[in-house]
């Protein structure tokens, strides 16, 4: 049975309505020419706090009882999901605890901070901090917000999906950056028991592989070591409750690498005027490296632009190595 339905989706989607924005879906020329198929950007990197990842935070503190959200909330992140945490906690007047990898992104944590939460740093690997993360909620008393292992996360996530079948008629695949699952397993959800003749593909970097690995295997199998450029998605293994909707949902998963992903994102700067963190490029990074199996050639492909979180240091940095 899988942990969430297209029910949830839509109900996710009226319980974040008014809070999040319905997000454009933009055809690229260009990016068309260059890659084979009808390029469309689902552009969440121009999302509030510049990520997709407001609509599961919504959808989790929206849903919780007010006598707990004031308890408290907290949260481990890479820097998106935090800044969604505390922006939404923020908005139901919660107090907020984010817990970042050790020298994770200097923009991410000040957003965080920005929008009033406390910030605590742990680790590099996502098990670490969310374990730190649950050990400190049953201390606390305060109310845990996965970053994707939950029902009301991967609803909230899967709203995008939604909009990409409403909005573009002919829609032939989906193409998603995929780390712990959460954004998939929603997406997935929405499109496939929507039209279930659209193909879903899960985007990961070769360094950073773990549900590619997991999805060949038919079981859950953790990374040893992680090594890419797309910080958002470093995660050692898929989630428990979202893996099983992988599983069920994804046609397949395609793997790319830290290069493609650069090119991709300078790119989008270059040609569409829009800024994406590394992270927000791998799905189109698959579409122009050719991992997208040919049979899509001609046909209307979206890439989720996951993010658009990146520091001008950072991003000189990335545009010098794509060069």
């Amino acid at each position: 049975m899988s942990a969430i339905a297209l029910k949830d989706v839509l109900d996710a989607r009226e319980r974040i309505a008014g809070a999040i924005h319905r997000t454009p879906l933009v055809h690229s020329e260009t990016l068309s020419s260059l890659s084979g198929v009808q390029v469309y950007l689902k552009l969440e990197n121009l999302q509030k706090t510049g990520s997709f990842k407001i609509r599961g935070a919504c959808s989790k503190i929206f849903s919780l009882p007010p006598e707990e959200g004031r308890r408290g909330i907290i949260t481990a992140s890479s820097g998106n999901h935090g800044q969604a945490v505390a922006y939404a906690s923020r908005m139901r007047g919660y107090s907020a605890t984010v817990i970042m990898p050790e020298g994770g992104s200097p923009v991410k944590a000040a957003s965080i901070k920005g929008y009033g939460a406390e910030l605590l740093y742990c680790g590099t690997k996502s098990d670490e901090r969310i374990s730190l993360a649950r050990r400190m909620s049953e201390e606390r008393g305060l109310t845990f917000v996965p970053p994707y292992d939950d029902e009301f996360v991967m609803a909230g996530q899967g709203t995008a999906g939604l909009e990409i079948v409403e909005d573009l008629d002919g829609v032939s695949a989906v193409l998603v950056p995929t780390g712990g699952c959460g954004l998939i397993s929603g997406i997935a959800t929405a499109v496939k028991e929507k039209n279930p003749s659209v193909a879903v593909f899960g985007v990961e970097p070769d360094g950073s592989d773990s549900t590619g690995i997991s999805f060949r295997a038919g079981r859950r199998t953790a990374l040893r070591d992680i090594n890419t450029i797309a910080d958002g998605i470093r995660t050692t293994i898929p989630g428990e409750l979202t893996f099983p909707v992988v599983q069920r949902y994804v046609d397949d998963m395609l793997a790319v690498t830290d290069d493609d992903v650069l090119r991709a994102q300078r790119l989008m700067l270059e040609r569409c005027k829009l800024l994406a963190e590394p992270t927000g490029a791998v799905s189109l990074a698959a579409m122009l490296s050719g991992a997208l199996p040919d049979r899509f050639k001609g046909k209307r492909v979206v890439a989720l632009v996951s993010g658009g979180n990146v520091a001008m240091m950072r991003l000189a940095e990335c545009l010098a190595r794509s060069c």
